[in-house]
Parts: structure tokens; sequence; C-alpha cells
């Protein structure tokens, strides 16, 4: 029986027409399956279903969401990501092209206390390389309100002060380096920051996998890797694939540190804003 399936012409010049024509048909598609962005069950004889195909440098794997959660689209993901997804597939002897597939971090991420409010969540070892010198960034997953909207946010701070290439000063240029690429100094916390070209989040599996910005050949490429996939809120992912977008502050090393709520990491960004300290964009959400 054919199933409710929509495969995008992005997703059909990856897999091909033959083997399209076969999904559209009934063929290596399954009757149910666990939502790539939501993660609760579908059917695809019922419901219109939206294929995703997640795609590393050598391995591509495909997965299927509502279609009311997301479009049918090409994720881009680290191979080795998907690489140990297809093992732990293999492994449990399920089919590597059906929505078994899961990229799953080896440890849980870290997630902060919550004594009276929802905890952001953060990753303290991600890695970044340009703009400027490689350096360790923390970064916090939050929702930050702009007025009474709340909307999904990312908080950068380096470790340590960043420079640019072949200054050994030790002068920090982080913020700097940002309004470069054309992030703008924050005066008012309430205010939707305009979106940044090229620039994007990448939430996969509903979880952080990346910051992307532009690359010079054209495409994107990561400014931001997270080492394991971060997990994330419900009523985070909830806000951004709703406004489509996630809005990333970035301070310098020791400014707003770890905060364990998020009515605390607000403070934090307001006493940051006050000293002229914060650099914020929109970033288009890409993936789930």
């Amino acid at each position: 029986m054919p199933r409710m399936l929509d495969v995008s012409d992005e997703v059909r010049s990856e897999i091909g027409d033959d083997e399209a024509d076969r999904l559209l048909g009934g063929a290596h598609a399954p009757d149910n399956y666990e939502c790539t962005s939501c993660r609760t069950p579908g059917d695809a004889l019922l419901e219109p279903t939206s294929t995703v195909l997640f795609v590393g440098d050598e391995t591509a794997v495909l997965a299927f969401a509502h279609a009311r959660c997301i479009p049918s689209q090409v994720v881009p993901v680290a191979e080795e990501q998907l690489a140990g997804a297809v093992r732990s597939i293999s492994q449990a002897r399920s089919d590597v092209s059906a929505d078994a597939a899961r990229l799953q971090p080896s440890l849980p991420a870290q997630a902060l206390p919550t004594p009276a409010a929802p905890a952001p969540t953060s990753d303290p070892a991600g890695r970044t390389g340009a703009p400027g010198q490689a350096a360790i960034l923390g970064i916090t997953c939050g929702l930050v309100l702009h007025g009474d909207t709340g909307h999904a946010s990312l908080v950068v701070e380096p470790t340590g002060p960043v420079g640019r290439p072949g200054n050994t000063t030790g002068e920090d240029e982080f913020l700097d380096l940002l309004q470069d690429a054309g992030f703008q100094p924050v005066t008012d916390l309430d205010k939707t920051p305009d979106q940044l070209p090229g620039w994007s989040v990448l939430v996969a599996m509903g979880k952080l996998h990346a910051i992307l910005q532009p690359a010079a050949a054209g495409g994107s490429t990561g400014w931001w890797q997270a080492h394991q996939p971060l997990q994330v809120t419900d009523a985070w992912r909830f806000a951004a694939n709703q406004l489509g977008e996630v809005t990333m502050y970035a301070v310098p090393a020791g400014t707003v540190g770890r905060q364990p709520r998020e009515d605390l990491l607000r403070q934090a960004l307001e006493r940051a804003v006050a000293l002229g300290q914060v650099v914020s964009a929109s970033l288009p959400l890409a993936g789930t």
C-alpha cells in the first residue's frame, strides 16, 4: 500500500529518481516510525510523512518525520556520528535505511540542576575554528524572553581570550572577530536581533550538533562542533522549530558563566549587556 510520503527535490537528487519512486510506492519505507523531530510515533499509511536524509562525508541515513513537524530535507551531519549510528543499527539487526537510525551521544549531555526553573543545558568543551584562532567554547542552551516570547537561545563563551591569527599579545578579540562576521552589539535584550546570512544552527535527531558559518567556496562549514550532540529541552526545540531560528549571544570569557537556571542566565546576560559585552544574531534553524 502506498505511503503518504513527501520526498523533496533535494532528497530526490541525493537518493536518485529510482529510489525515490520506490519509496513513494511503498518499498523501503516503514508503515510506522518514530518522528526524527518530535520523537513520537508516526504512521506513514495514515498521515503525511517527510523523508529526511542525514548525510555525512561517506554515509547517508534516511529517516522519517511527521510532515507537520518538518519538511522533507537533507541534513548534513558529522561522518563519525553517522558511522556510529550505522554500527549500532547493524548490531541490532535493524534496517540501516529505516527510521531506526539515531544519533545518540555515547555519554549523556550535561544538564544543570533545576532548583526553581527549567535549567539551561551546556556543553563546556565545544571547539571553534574561524574566525580567529582555535579556542575552547562553552555553549549554554536556554530560553530567553524577547518581550513575551521565549526564544531558543545559545550563549557562547570562551574559556579564555580569543585573538586573531598571529596575535601573541593575549588580547581578547572574540567580540571584534564576531562583529567582523556580522554579529551586532546588544543594547536591549528584549529585542530580537536580525538574521545573519549564511550562518545557521544544526539540530538533528532532537540534539544540538553545530553552529555553521558560510564557507569560502560556497555552502556552509562548521564554526562550532559539539564533541557529543547536546540534548536540548522540549521547550527549547519547540521554540526553535516554531520560529525557525535560534538567537546566538556571544560574550567574552568570564562574563556570564554557567548558570543553573534560565532566570539567572538572563540576569547574567543583562549585566553583560549593561557593560557592552554582548553581541548577537538570529541564526536560521538547519535540520530538525
